[in-house]
């Protein structure tokens, strides 16, 4: 019998579950994020707790997090880029490895994504290193296709990221009376 999956928004008093997960997905794939495990692992244990709380009740930004018979084994981020773009973003995917065969990473793009629909985006976009092959695949299968944008990664100057995108469904575009 395979473990059963879930996915929640992260709660208020989860920090430490965020510290986690994060530090564990910056140890083994370091290139593959926007910040360092080093930096990571010199932030205070409050930032970690700010995060969290605002994460639980933010209509801008998220985290998400995937439990495996009740035991974090995941993590994304959902954020609508409110400096200019208004584009809304998953971020920072990372499942554990001995669960990545159970299609955990695809439940919580997916409950991202429709978290930021439910927030009015119409548009989800991902930026992916370009390093990072086995995460281009996984996004194309999602449906997530390139814009042509591409940068330097902020906290990997020397590496490449491109932008991709994925056209969202939300059920409120298209009930009666709205335009």
């Amino acid at each position: 019998m395979s473990p059963s999956l879930t996915v929640r928004r992260i709660a208020a008093h989860q920090g430490a579950v965020l510290r986690e997960l994060r530090t564990a997905s910056l140890r083994e794939a370091p290139y593959a994020f926007d910040e360092t495990l080093e930096d990571a692992l010199l932030a205070e244990a409050s930032s970690f707790d700010e995060t969290a709380a605002h994460h639980a009740s933010s209509s801008s930004t998220a985290t998400f997090l995937l439990y495996t018979e009740g035991h974090p084994a995941g993590l994304v981020g959902a954020f609508i880029d409110e400096a200019g773009t208004q584009r809304a973003f998953v971020h920072s995917l990372w499942v554990a490895p001995a669960v990545r065969h159970l299609r955990g990473g695809e439940l919580l793009v997916n409950a991202a994504s429709q978290w930021l629909a439910d927030e009015g985006a119409t548009e989800i976009h991902a930026w992916i290193a370009d390093e990072n092959r086995t995460a281009k695949r996984f996004y194309e299968r999602l449906g997530f296709g390139p814009t042509g944008d591409r940068r330097m990664m902020p906290a990997h100057a020397e590496e490449w990221e491109t932008l991709l995108v994925r056209h969202v469904h939300n059920e409120e575009q298209d009930a009666p009376g709205t335009a």
